[in-house]
């Protein structure tokens, strides 16, 4: 154990940078041979968009590393946050409950918050936006929303109490759960069935990228499954049944180019098309 923290207490932004390049590369080879759908569209054209917005989350997070570094020293010294006031607890245990708060306060809250705000919505649905959810969609996010998951992070880190090393590997498995769970796949149902009962897995979160309320309102969650079961936001459908977008934004001349999801936060608000309606398919 005491390796494992060691590693991650000076995880170098190499390591890190493979993690990331490495998780896209799996998947991308694994959805290119057992892939979920069969989009037609060039994929290498589709992935330049969702890695110019991966690249713009590397440089809003880079100059306000220090301000995580900074909250985690405090908490640590300080003996603020959850996993201080369980001192008794082997540390194998208060890791996986420091990774559990991390993962409710740092994803899902944020994530729960901003399909419920509409001004936060608005930079949201650069995510939401794209019609071929594959791997390289995990990462394509408005650097406005990019700001808004580091203020998650920096409250998830002060209720946990987490140390940097668990900071870090923390990010490292949201990385890579966020690649597994948007990757063009589909798992068998028997082990989607008992996987999603803890991990968050593509057929899970696929749902959330339906175009329609209510099933985009929905599985929320990226590492850790379990919340959006207890909190009431699970859904279920048949995979062959989802339609990838957002019914707001239908027009691939719009969310397909960077220049306009760049400014679609600062347009007028849109409505959910069927937000009065009920969806054309029901959860099986």
């Amino acid at each position: 154990m005491d390796a494992f923290i060691n590693y991650f207490e000076t995880i170098s932004s190499s390591h890190r940078a493979a993690i990331l390049i490495g998780g896209i590369l799996l998947f991308w080879l694994i959805e290119n041979n057992w892939p979920l759908f069969q989009f037609k569209y060039q994929k290498w054209k589709h992935a330049r968009v969702n890695f110019f917005f991966t690249l713009t989350t590397i440089l809003v997070n880079m100059p306000l590393a220090f301000l995580l570094l900074r909250t985690s020293d405090w908490a640590t010294s300080s003996s603020v946050g959850i996993i201080h006031w369980l001192s008794p607890l082997p540390i194998w245990l208060k890791a996986l409950i420091g990774l559990m708060v991390l993962d409710l306060i740092g994803a899902w809250l944020a994530h729960w918050i901003q399909h419920k705000v509409k001004f936060l919505w608005r930079f949201h649905i650069i995510h939401h936006a794209d019609q071929q959810v594959d791997t390289t969609t995990a990462n394509r996010h408005h650097p406005g929303e990019s700001m808004v998951r580091f203020v998650f992070t920096l409250l998830a880190i002060v209720v946990s109490g987490a140390p940097m090393w668990l900071v870090f590997l923390y990010q490292s498995l949201s990385v890579v759960l966020s690649q597994f769970n948007h990757a063009n796949i589909v798992l068998p149902r028997g082990l989607d069935r008992l996987l999603s009962w803890v991990l968050v897995t593509p057929n899970m979160h696929h749902i959330h990228h339906h175009y329609q309320q209510p099933f985009t309102d929905s599985n929320y969650g990226n590492i850790f499954a379990f919340w959006d079961r207890l909190l009431g936001t699970f859904q279920y459908t048949q995979q062959k049944n989802l339609i990838y977008g957002i019914d707001t934004h239908p027009d691939p001349q719009e969310n397909a180019k960077i220049a306009n999801l760049l400014k679609i936060p600062f347009q007028r608000y849109r409505p959910p098309v069927s937000s009065q309606k009920k969806d054309s398919f029901s959860a099986q």
